[in-house]
């Protein structure tokens, strides 16, 4: 009997850690992780570069559910959607999921960028952005924007038959960037930051493998260069704040550097500065971009909504005196304009969706999420749910008229929660400004197809070409 007693005390934790390995493998999401390092990320990758990106991700629902387990960009990641999904990544404490992009947006952009931190580095660094992009600083930016679109629409616009929009467009932000937060003008500096910018972009959605002639060995040898770049930048405007011949005000970088503690110390390291002026300039470059040509292009096949835009614009327009520029009241009038941005975000959202990663074992409706692993969400899969939005495919800017009516965590093109992203309104002011003199300047009509691609932003065909002509106020 003692000999029994002590067998089975001996073989107790082997026999429960067998039962626990069974109940945990049987909890783990639905799916395969696919071949080590490269898994699910061609498949998915080929599916966004096809436009069939949320076809995929459908798949994928219908097969395994809400969650399913994966292996994208080298690591192993869980899938999960909906309302309550969304509701889970944007409102969990860092105790439970916190912030980590792939391992090519981290090399990419930088471990010290607002996508990277967490816990106390996470408010203050993002303390430090919001200081300059909330509304009560960017009212004094609204005039410097005006300056920068119509100085674009003289220069690449004006005369022209013909025009490719996201092109432009990309110009117009990254030269709006520039001026705002860096404080360049336009001059060899811009020049040459914008073809390396470019390059650098390209590579962030890809398998981190750093050989010659990928896309990823070629974004990091771009992200090096402006990395430098933007610490001459740094350097420079901590001089001239040191020789009091600069405002604190005058451009996000400025801005950062006077920030210092009761001490005198500078809050926000040099490093920092560098890796979150890259993201912002990711941000505002690609996002406002992608959403000012998807606009145009929803505009040119629905000439009811464009005409009551216009009408809106005009108004503006009219009651101003000629060549003085917009204003912050004026932004504030123009509610059906973002009304239409608002489901143009809706339907044609620019960011595919995102990653965090989990800070601890989690359960998770049912199932076991391992510490460590990403969690990826997806954002138009929830915009383009009939059950919260009825006819999804139907452009229809009225349904934000009320926007209380929307479930929270449902429309999600700017996150959402604590962490939803600061620079909203700087991309608020940035399409407005934009689409005001576009449309109150010029008429247009589509030369292209419909068809556009992920890579890993919106891209239509041959970068929406249209034609164009002067437009005469009515």
């Amino acid at each position: 009997m003692s000999l029994l007693l002590v067998s089975f005390l001996l073989l107790m934790p082997i026999l429960l850690l067998l039962r626990g390995r069974r109940k945990a493998s049987k909890r783990v999401p639905p799916g395969s992780l696919g071949i080590p390092i490269i898994g699910q990320s061609l498949g998915l990758l080929r599916a966004m570069r096809a436009n069939t990106a949320e076809k995929w991700v459908e798949e994928r629902i219908n097969k395994y559910g809400p969650i399913s387990k994966l292996s994208l960009f080298g690591k192993p990641t869980v899938l999960i959607y909906g309302q309550a999904a969304n509701k889970f990544i944007f409102s969990s404490g860092s105790n439970t999921i916190v912030n980590q992009q792939t391992e090519s947006i981290k090399m990419i952009l930088g471990d010290r960028s607002l996508l990277e931190l967490n816990g106390e580095d996470h408010s203050r660094v993002r303390g430090a952005l919001v200081s300059f992009l909330k509304p009560e600083s960017l009212k004094r930016y609204v005039d410097k924007m005006d300056e920068e679109v119509r100085r674009h629409l003289d220069m690449h616009w004006q005369g022209k038959q013909q025009v490719k929009v996201l092109p432009l467009m990309k110009t117009l932000t990254f030269n709006i960037i520039c001026s705002l937060l860096f404080g360049l003008e336009s001059g060899e500096q811009r020049d040459q930051l914008l073809p390396s910018f470019q390059a650098m972009i390209e590579g962030m959605w890809s398998v981190p493998v750093n050989v010659p002639f990928t896309r990823y060995n070629r974004s990091l040898r771009e992200s090096a260069r402006i990395q430098k770049m933007l610490k001459k930048i740094v350097h420079m405007k901590k001089m001239e704040l040191e020789k009091n011949v600069a405002s604190s005000h005058q451009d996000l970088i400025s801005c950062m550097l006077s920030m210092v503690d009761e001490d005198d110390k500078q809050v926000i390291t040099e490093k920092e500065i560098i890796h979150n002026v890259m993201l912002v300039m990711v941000a505002g470059y690609d996002t406002s971009s992608v959403l000012i040509t998807f606009i145009i292009r929803l505009l040119s096949n629905e000439p009811s909504i464009c005409a009551a835009v216009l009408q809106e614009q005009e108004e503006i327009a009219k009651s101003k005196p000629s060549g003085e520029p917009l204003t912050w009241e004026d932004l504030s009038k123009m509610k059906c304009t973002w009304r239409v941005a608002m489901e143009t975000l809706r339907i044609f959202p620019p960011i595919f969706g995102g990653f965090r990663k989990a800070a601890t074992d989690i359960e998770y409706e049912g199932y076991f999420i391992p510490k460590g692993w990403q969690i990826f969400w997806v954002t138009a899969l929830t915009h383009m749910d009939n059950n919260i939005f009825s006819e999804p495919s139907k452009f229809d800017p009225s349904r934000f008229e009320n926007q209380a009516s929307t479930p929270p965590y449902c429309f999600i093109p700017f996150g959402g929660g604590a962490r939803i992203c600061p620079g909203y309104e700087f991309a608020r002011v940035e399409t407005l400004v934009a689409i005001h003199y576009i449309l109150t300047r010029f008429n247009w009509k589509l030369c292209s197809d419909n068809f556009f691609k992920r890579d890993p932003m919106p891209v239509p065909t041959q970068g929406l070409l249209l034609q164009i002509w002067p437009r005469k106020l009515s």
